[in-house]
């Protein structure tokens, strides 16, 4: 148990996710370690590479110096660049090498939480040496986890935990960038309503208000003339909202209703995550 109740749903969380993300790896033949994952440019050795690398620097390890190759296609700006990093210097590491370094890594890390006794409110270098809050670095890392765990059931054929504790984590954190999604990524007019309703394991609906200035807000109460309303089940919100499908390619589990101009640029707009 932390000293702050505050952060104890999110080191649960990561416990969960990353103690999935063990089992689902700790058995793979050498071959599947390159099975490619929705996490675009990253195969299953990439996804576990990223996780460790990123749990590393929450322990204060040091980046590797490494030069990436110029023909990762994946990689764009300066955020991808970043990431790569810890990925790239990985990328001919055995399957034992990857597991012995998780499960090392993993205890680092629960031992770390296990002993935090710092304010939540704690500035700590999060991605890029931006300075966030521990409790949002936690909170970050909960979601990441639970995102990549489904990348590598997807990448392996074994679905699940789609109502675990990250995936509470995942919903708070993606219906986060859903106004700004809509307001300025797709272009909702002014004093208009965009309800989402989402079924399945995690049942939920929102409506995104756009206000005069064109600022999006969510809440939980229902517009009775929203402009559009998008009725899709829990996987596809969650695989459109982190990028990893385009919507054409789900198009037959989104129902759209109202505007399907404006729901069309929704979808367009629809992943938060970077």
């Amino acid at each position: 148990m932390t000293v702050h109740p505050s952060l104890q749903p999110y080191a649960d969380a990561w416990t969960h996710s990353i103690e999935a993300i063990s089992e689902l790896v700790l058995p793979l033949p050498e071959r599947d370690w390159n099975r490619a994952t929705p996490c675009p440019g990253w195969s299953v050795r990439d996804v576990v590479s990223h996780i460790i690398g990123i749990e590393c620097e929450q322990l204060g390890d040091p980046r590797p110096i490494h030069t990436l190759p110029r023909d990762l296609r994946h990689v764009v700006d300066e955020f991808t660049r970043y990431m790569e990093v810890q990925v790239d210097v990985r990328r001919h590491h055995t399957a034992p090498e990857m597991t012995s370094e998780l499960e090392y890594t993993v205890i680092r890390r629960s031992r770390q939480l296990r002993n935090e006794k710092r304010d939540p409110a704690t500035m700590v270098r999060g991605p890029l040496g931006v300075q966030v809050t521990l409790e949002q670095a936690l909170r970050m890392r909960a979601f990441d986890v639970w995102i990549h765990e489904q990348d590598l059931r997807v990448a392996l054929g074994v679905p699940g935990n789609w109502d675990s504790p990250g995936a509470y984590v995942a919903q708070d954190m993606l219906l986060a960038g859903l106004p700004k999604a809509i307001a300025k990524g797709a272009g909702a007019p002014a004093n208009s309503a965009v309800v989402i309703d989402v079924h399945g394991p995690l049942e939920f609906m929102r409506t995104v208000r756009v206000d005069a200035a064109g600022r999006g807000t969510l809440d939980e109460s229902p517009s009775l003339g929203p402009a559009v309303t998008l009725t899709l089940d829990w996987e596809t919100y969650v695989r459109l909202a982190a990028g990893r499908v385009r919507p054409r390619t789900v198009a037959d589990r989104v129902k759209a209703e109202g505007d399907q101009e404006l729901a069309a640029a929704i979808l367009a707009a629809f992943a938060v995550t970077p």
